[in-house]
């Protein structure tokens, strides 16, 4: 019975596997051909001040691609299965390329754009990032770099190195999702990330959970200790919000405020959203 039940549990696991298999096979061809027919944008979002949501801190340019039917699918369906491939750098790239070239159209924005560590050594996607910073002596003080607790701890070094590189240059970073990884608290003494963005577990739902209050004090007097700007993610809920302006948060982002469109106010076309 044992030895049944065993490669039951084994048949299981193979069959969890071949599915997850296919599935992330479907994604990377989705992304391969969205990439090769050019089928990527980037969509917006505002980060509001938490004493003052009528007033816009940044934007984050949130990476989309459009499936065979012309469907705008969200990072969180892709992101997962490209982040250790060619296709991830790829996108790294056209994100940045795209960012780069809003802020040269719109000397007044201010602008974040994801990127993961492993695009720092990246050949192309540095190039196009010396190519927009070059172009538009502005846009270095404008642009905003996001890197995900998760990926910036695959290469701390190299992450630390880059960012003093660029700082000097006037490019901000902002340490994405942060308490969602496994960030090693030693490296805030070298990572000098200007922005902490507390990840949106933490935040859905603040204002009855007194765990993730505890929780998220931590992390601001974290940030408040290293001289990092604050935001909470995921803000939903006006009761989440006037919690989190209590608490101390700078800046908070969400569907509260807005949901990301591709077509943002500063274009004069701004009619849909995704």
């Amino acid at each position: 019975m044992a030895n049944r039940a065993a490669r039951l549990d084994g048949g299981a696991r193979n069959a969890l596997e071949h599915a997850l298999h296919r599935r992330d096979s479907g994604t990377l061809e989705m992304v391969r051909r969205a990439i090769q027919h050019r089928q990527v944008m980037l969509a917006f979002q505002p980060v509001v001040q938490a004493l003052a949501p009528d007033r816009i801190a940044f934007y984050e340019g949130l990476i989309r691609v459009l499936d065979e039917t012309g469907r705008i699918i969200p990072a969180r369906d892709f992101i997962d299965a490209v982040e250790e491939t060619e296709y991830g750098r790829l996108l790294d790239c056209i994100s940045l390329e795209k960012g780069l070239a809003e802020l040269g159209r719109e000397p007044g924005l201010r602008l974040s754009i994801n990127m993961s560590a492993r695009s720092i050594g990246y050949k192309k996607w540095r190039r196009v990032l010396e190519r927009g910073l070059n172009a538009d002596p502005t846009v270095a003080e404008r642009l905003i770099l996001e890197i995900t607790e998760q990926s910036a701890m695959t290469v701390p070094e190299l992450v630390t190195h880059f960012m003093s590189d660029l700082q000097q240059k006037g490019v901000s970073f902002a340490l994405d999702d942060f308490g969602a990884g496994q960030t090693a608290l030693r490296y805030f003494k070298t990572f000098s990330f200007d922005i902490l963005k507390i990840d949106g577990q933490f935040i859905t739902g603040i204002a009855e959970d007194p765990d993730n209050q505890v929780l998220v004090a931590a992390m601001l007097s974290i940030a408040q200790q290293f001289d990092m700007f604050t935001v909470a993610e995921r803000v939903e809920r006006e009761a989440d919000a006037a919690c989190l302006s209590g608490m101390g948060a700078d800046c908070l982002q969400g569907y509260l405020f807005a949901a990301p469109t591709v077509s943002p106010p500063w274009r004069a076309d701004a009619r849909s959203s995704a």
